[in-house]
C-alpha cells in the first residue's frame, strides 16, 4: 500500500517516512563510533545479531543536534541494506491518499534536497523524507 506512512519527528519537525521502507522501530542503547565516518554516520549498532549503520538525519539536512540523540531509531531499508535512522519521536502509522506536492513554504537547502514533497495530514503539511538521500548524506552545496 503506497499510501501508508510512518509519522516521525526529526529535529522538532514532524515528517513522514514511506511505511514500505520501514522494518521496525527500536531503542538504540550503545552506538560504536566509526573513525573518519561522515558526520551523518553516527556509528554502528548491533540489532538481533546484525550490525547496522546508524544514520543521524540532522547533519544530512545541514543542521546540528541541540542535544545528544534520543534512544529511538527507525530501521529502514535502502538498496537491500538496513540502516538505523535516529529520530526524536515516532508518532503513528497513518494513511494519506494522494501524491506528494511541492512544499508551500521555503525550506533550507538541506531539507529541500532530502524530501520527496509534502503531504497533508489533518490540515498539517508534513514533509515526506527521501530515505535514500538521508542515508547518502548532505549534498555538496558548494559544487
Amino acid at each position: 500500500m503506497d499510501n501508508l506512512y510512518l509519522s516521525i519527528v526529526i529535529g522538532g519537525q514532524r515528517a513522514l517516512l514511506p511505511a514500505a521502507c520501514v522494518e521496525s522501530v527500536v531503542e538504540v542503547d550503545e552506538i560504536t563510533a566509526v573513525p573518519c565516518a561522515p558526520a551523518h554516520v553516527r556509528g554502528l549498532f548491533a540489532l538481533r545479531s546484525r550490525v547496522l549503520t546508524v544514520i543521524d538525519p540532522l547533519p544530512a539536512l545541514g543542521e546540528t543536534r541541540a542535544s545528544d540523540h534520543g534512544d529511538q531509531a527507525v530501521i529502514v531499508h535502502v538498496d537491500g541494506h538496513l540502516y538505523a535512522m535516529l529520530v526524536d519521536d515516532v508518532d503513528d502509522v497513518v494513511v494519506i491518499d494522494g501524491a506528494p506536492a511541492a512544499p508551500r513554504a521555503l525550506l533550507t537547502p538541506g531539507w529541500s534536497s532530502h524530501i520527496r514533497g509534502a503531504l497533508e495530514l489533518d490540515g498539517e503539511p508534513l514533509l515526506l523524507i527521501d530515505i535514500a538521500r538521508i542515508v547518502a548524506g548532505p549534498l555538496d552545496l558548494a559544487a
